[in-house]
């Protein structure tokens, strides 16, 4: 991704890939728990990429995409799609349902569509919002995303403090 820092943008709709900030939560932070043992580094770590953006990017408005459980149309396509993945560690998995209660209760829009990845979700979202004007931000750290940066679709990877415009594409 090209540019550092915030670059001076107001988009109007940022489109948090809530998947991608699952393993990256996951395996970036040191593991923390309750005093019962139940896993919460990831849910912290999520809320708090999240915060961060709304903090950065305080009039825009913020919408949360997470895969949806199960297989997805891909898999029709293709059965071989991620065969070769490892299942999600139970460590994660225990995590995504009080995650998505704090999205909730933040009041910020969770998507989930059965069938359908997040990026894909993510990439239909950001077509659909520039037809009709909208400028998106999409905060991902899915390099294949690139695809879909246009004069009103920017990437921004918020691991790296790195943002990928059109000019940094050409």
């Amino acid at each position: 991704m090209s540019t550092q820092g915030t670059p001076d943008v107001h988009p109007e709709y940022i489109l948090v890939d809530g998947s991608s900030y699952l393993y990256r939560a996951f395996h970036a932070l040191p593991p923390l728990s309750t005093s019962t043992g139940e896993p919460t580094w990831v849910v912290r770590g999520v809320i708090s990429m999240i915060r961060k953006l709304m903090e950065d990017y305080p009039q825009s408005n913020v919408v949360t995409v997470f895969d949806a459980k199960g297989k997805s149309f891909r898999n029709d396509i293709y059965p071989e799609y991620k065969a070769n993945r490892p299942p999600m560690p139970d460590d994660l998995r225990c995590q995504i349902e009080p995650l998505h209660s704090i999205i909730k209760l933040m009041g910020l829009p969770l998507i989930m569509h059965e069938g359908v990845e997040a990026d894909d979700v993510i990439g239909t979202l950001a077509i659909m919002l520039t037809n009709t004007g909208k400028s998106v931000l999409i905060s991902t750290g899915d390099k294949d995303m690139a695809q879909l940066v246009s004069d009103h679709i920017t990437l921004i990877d918020t691991m790296k403090n790195k943002h990928l415009n059109r000019a940094g594409i050409n």
